[in-house]
């Protein structure tokens, strides 16, 4: 009588490594024609325990696995790819370039006169969201209870007009000056006797820092249209810019746009020749594919010449095609765009992120501990 053989056993289960069907699941998303499948993440540490794998994340596994590779690098904007972390990390970097990496931004405007077609508000609006050329680690946060001071508030003054019988004025960013003094009007007061105060109070002048002495405190780009002044128009007003985060307003956004997309992965099923081979080329509107000839006889194969440039368009699976080519993402492998305001740098933005990561988990750590 022949003994019973567990089917853990058996010779088609490998032991210690998983299976290829299983390794896809687990390292890859499919994008098939209607809708992806193995989306999810397999997080518990004991999911292929019973084929000796071990699921679990260390400390030291990840320093090995995790990389970061600079692709492209610009005054402006940065790609580069992020290897061996898990979707939920990718997307922190995201949520805090957006909404949590500080920066300057025009907070308050005192209107002197204002006879443009733009409202107060409107133009007060437009005014927070040109990018200032400032530096936030060189500031201090301004509370409710602190007075605007050469620390923690920068003081542009825009004083544009429009002559009668003179052309439409078009009053552009580069018009704002900045203010080193800090404010010049000063605030009402019931005390006829009391020395009359302005809105700041500087106890220096910030060109004098020797921070701010080699780097005006100005606008990051001069082009940019405030308004436009008809024939006896005017715009006289007061900005004041102070730190703080996306969170709280738009305006204090670093990034034009911070965003990742798996890396692209394309497997042909079978091998595609001759007519077929053209045909699935041509269908491709980035040139994922290309034509590689066959030895001598003249005979031509489709491979995969750019498989990152793939958008997920799914022309290529469309009709016939579907069993023959695969889409796939990577899970572990982000392609990361980061585009900066101009405050700082693209790669500062993601330093800065990343620092503000570390700080949440040391909070984390400590309020456990």
């Amino acid at each position: 009588m022949s003994s019973k053989v567990s089917a853990l056993d058996m010779p088609d289960v490998p032991m210690g490594q998983l299976p290829e069907h299983l390794h896809l699941q687990r390292t890859r998303v499919v994008c098939k024609a209607d809708a992806p499948v193995h989306t999810e993440g397999i997080q518990y540490s004991g999911a292929y325990a019973s084929i000796g794998v071990d699921n679990s994340v260390g400390v030291d596994s990840f320093c090995k696995s995790f990389k970061v590779k600079v692709v492209r690098l610009t005054k402006e904007e940065i790609e580069f790819d992020m290897i061996g972390i898990d979707a939920s990390l990718a997307n922190a970097f995201r949520r805090i370039l957006i909404a949590e990496v500080p920066t300057m931004a025009i907070e308050k405007v005192l209107m002197v006169n204002n006879t443009s077609v733009v409202a107060d508000e409107v133009l007060a609006h437009r005014l927070g969201l040109i990018p200032l050329n400032a530096d936030p680690r060189l500031f201090e946060y301004l509370s409710e209870n602190d007075a605007p001071n050469e620390r923690n508030t920068i003081v542009y003054k825009l004083d544009v007009s429009c002559k009668k019988g003179s052309p439409r004025v078009t009053v552009k960013s580069d018009q704002l000056k900045w203010l080193p003094h800090g404010s010049e009007l000063q605030m009402d007061s019931h005390d006829i006797s009391s020395k009359a105060k302005s809105y700041t109070s500087f106890s220096c002048i910030q060109d004098s820092l020797p921070e701010f002495s080699k780097k005006p405190l100005g606008v990051k780009f001069d082009d940019i249209i405030i308004a436009k002044l008809g024939p006896g128009q005017a715009i006289e007003l007061e900005a004041h810019a102070v730190k703080g985060i996306g969170k709280m307003h738009a305006k204090w956004s670093p990034v034009a746009t911070a965003w990742y997309r798996m890396l692209p992965e394309i497997a042909l099923l079978k091998e595609v020749t001759g007519a077929d081979a053209e045909k699935l080329v041509k269908k491709c509107p980035v040139n994922v594919f290309d034509i590689e000839d066959i030895g001598n006889a003249g005979g031509k194969k489709a491979v995969v010449a750019n498989p990152r440039t793939c958008t997920l368009c799914r022309e290529c699976i469309r009709g016939v095609n579907e069993e023959l080519v695969e889409l796939r993402r990577v899970k572990d492998h982000f392609i990361f765009t980061i585009e900066s305001t101009g405050a700082l740098s693209p790669e500062e933005l993601f330093i800065e992120a990343v620092k503000i990561l570390e700080d949440k988990c040391d909070r984390v750590i400590s309020e456990l501990s």
